[in-house]
Order: C-alpha cells, then structure tokens, then sequence
C-alpha cells in the first residue's frame, strides 16, 4: 500500500531521528562515558560493570522478540512513540537511585523500550518519500546514521567534562540530564509517530528462510554482535584508567558520533555491488582495527584513528544485513529474515559486555577484553566472507 508523504517530512524524518538518539544515542551508549564515574565510585568490578549494558542487552533481546507482535497489535506509530517516552523515563529513573539492582532494572528496561521504538520507528522512516528512491534511502540511512550518532556527539561534548568538573560521585546527575534532554525530544518524535501513521501489517505469507545456506552472514554477525560493544562499553574507561585528558575523552566520542553520521555516504556504493557476504565481512574488519588500535598505537593519534575506522564501520553492519536481505530474498519474507538476524545479534552482544569484564578482571587490564573483542570480530569477517549469494542473477557483479 502506497502511503502519502506527509507535510514537513524532512520535520518528521528528524522527529523520528531524534528518537533513535533517545533510544540508542542515550540508552545504550551513553553508558560507556559514564562508567568511568559509576565504577570508581561504586566500587565495582569490571565484571559488574559489563553486566549493566549486558543487562541493556538483554532487555533488547526481549523487545525486539515482542515487537513483531506488538507492532501488529498497536501499530508502528503508538509503538515507536511511546517507546520514546518510556525510555525516557528509564534514563531519568537510572540516576534516581545508585543501587546495583535499581541500575540494572532501570538497564533492562530501556532496552526492552528501545528496541521496539528503534524497530517501530525504521518501519516509519521507510515509509517517507516512497515515491522517490533516492530520497527514501537517504531517509532511511539518516534515520539510522544520523540519530545514533547525534545521541553519541552530545553525550562526548558534555559527560566527561561535567563528570571532571563535578566529580565523579556526581553521575546520577549525568543520567538525570539526559532523561531531561530526551523528554524535550519527546514532543517533536511523538508528533513525528502521530503524523506518520503506516498501515498495521496482515499476515504474511513467506518463503521461508534457508538458515543453512545464509551460515556465513549469520555467524558473522553473531561475531558482530559479540564484538562491537566492548569498545563502545570500555573504552572510555581504558582511557580514563591510563591518564587520558579528559578532552580527548571527549574529542574521541564527539569523532566518532561524526563518522557514524557519515558511515552511510562511505558504504553505499559497497552495498550496490555485492550480494554476498563481502560488505559485512569488510565492516567487521573495520571494527576489528578500530577495536584493536589503541592497544598497539596508545597514543592520541591511535585513539582518534581508532575512532574514525570504528565509527566509519559500527553502524552499517545492519545496513550489511538488510543489503543482503534485499538482494537474496523474496520481498515477503524481508521481514521475517531481518528479523531472525535481528536475535542472532540481540543474543550474541548480551555476551559481550560481561565477558569483557570477566576478561578484564582474570587480567587486571581491559585493554585484553579489546583485544579479545577485535579477534572475535576478525573471526566473524572470516566467516562472513565465505557467504555466497543464495541464486545467481543476470547483471549483478559477486
């Protein structure tokens, strides 16, 4: 069914971005600049600190298994607007009480909220400019691209100097601020949701899915999954734990928002090319050396290098996968294969923040579990490079 283009849409395309910088942006990566604060002055162990965004992660496995039936039920539009709401109320609710367990309810919560607002809300920038393809893609890398990565540019401009002008007891202040900041957003994404409304899906009948021959895309991305959010989790507390300024700090994660941002423009001629497992076997190549670099090159240098491999790729590998999708696929069951690649990588990165810290703590130095991470990454790379297209087709290069 073909859906109007509402008034404004480039208005609602940044409502609806801005509700990825709420459910992403702030939710699941605003956490890593904050750890540094909360793990000094809570005592805990790298191990706890892993939990907590393993927590996150679990909760997002969760939502993104109930947010096909409820995307059914409510609609994208409700789902995706309230998701918002509630993860803002999460972030504000995490720096109202310092305890273990409150953190990691507050944690799972979020996730289980975001993730169906985060998949509510792709389902909507998808449905601008349809009748213009070139806009629609830009649509839909922006919403992705864009929003995550402003979320990560705000968070780098102002935790780490708030937390060193503050102290760090002062983080349950950091979490209050962004739960403010995301309940400012909230207007313009619920009016985004509100004026963007999508026919609610019918049943669907598919082809269904050859898991077996899609091995190699799937492996690599579980690779993907166990490996991205190490860094993003430990990383600023490696620097802080080695004396890094912190203006770097900052400058780092400021960098790397910019370069998710742009990361789409980088890999779409990527995408147009190949139909096999090529693109996302190159993506978790880039994360791997961007994993990697400021364990060999711990300079400034090698950190804001590392900052640009690793934003440049982090975000595309779902675009890898939707690629993929797209070209091997019958359109009835985009859906359903984009989904079951959506829990093979919900499953796999609840693994990644707490085995980084079981590493980091039999070690004494979490600059290991980076290590590790790149490893399992250039595993997935390897894995992912042995996919084959599923069915020849006339004119497509690989």
């Amino acid at each position: 069914m073909q859906i109007v283009t509402p008034p404004r849409p480039w208005l609602v395309l940044l409502g609806l971005a801005l509700g990825v910088c709420v459910t992403n942006g702030f939710a699941r990566f605003a956490y890593g600049l904050i750890l540094p604060a909360m793990k000094s002055s809570q005592g805990w162990s790298y191990a706890e600190a892993g939990w907590l965004n393993t927590a996150n992660a679990l909760g997002y496995v969760f939502g993104s298994l109930f947010t096909a039936l409820l995307i059914r039920r409510v609609g994208a539009s409700r789902l995706f607007s309230s998701g918002v709401v509630l993860t803002a109320i999460c972030l504000f609710a995490t720096g109202l009480d310092p305890s273990f367990w409150a953190q990691s309810l507050w944690r799972i919560l979020a996730g289980v909220f975001g993730a169906g607002s985060f998949v509510a809300g792709g389902a909507l920038a998808a449905a601008l400019f349809q009748d213009d393809p070139k806009r629609n893609a830009l649509s839909i890398a922006f919403y992705f691209g864009g929003g995550g990565g402003l979320g990560i540019i705000l968070c780098g401009a102002t935790l780490p100097l708030m937390l060193e002008w503050m102290g760090p007891t002062s983080w349950p202040w950091s979490w209050i601020g962004i739960g403010l900041i995301s309940f400012a957003i909230c207007p313009l994404s619920i009016w985004a949701g509100e004026v963007l409304r999508v026919p609610t899906p019918g049943p669907e009948t598919r082809h269904p899915v050859p898991a077996r021959r899609m091995l190699g895309e799937f492996c690599g991305y579980a690779g993907f999954g166990l490996g991205y959010i190490v860094y993003l989790t430990f990383l600023a507390l490696w620097m802080k734990e080695r004396d890094y300024s912190v203006m770097l700090i900052s400058g780092v994660w400021v960098l790397l928002g910019a370069c998710i941002t742009l990361s789409p423009f980088v890999w779409r001629s990527i995408f147009a090319r190949y139909a096999n497992g090529v693109p996302l076997a190159m993506i978790l190549t880039g994360i791997a050396i961007g994993s990697a670099l400021p364990i060999f090159f711990p300079t400034a240098v090698g950190v804001l290098i590392s900052a640009v491999v690793f934003g440049l790729s982090v975000f595309m590998a779902p675009g890898a996968i939707t690629n993929f999708t797209r070209k091997n696929m019958p359109q009835d069951s985009w859906g359903a294969t984009i989904s079951l690649f959506t829990v093979v990588f919900a499953v796999s990165q609840t693994v990644g923040p707490i085995g980084a810290g079981l590493i980091g703590d039999s070690t004494g130095d979490i600059g290991d579990s980076l290590l590790t991470a790149s490893a399992l990454l250039m595993l997935g790379a390897a894995l992912a490079v042995t996919q084959k297209p599923l069915a020849p087709s006339k004119g497509r290069p690989h």
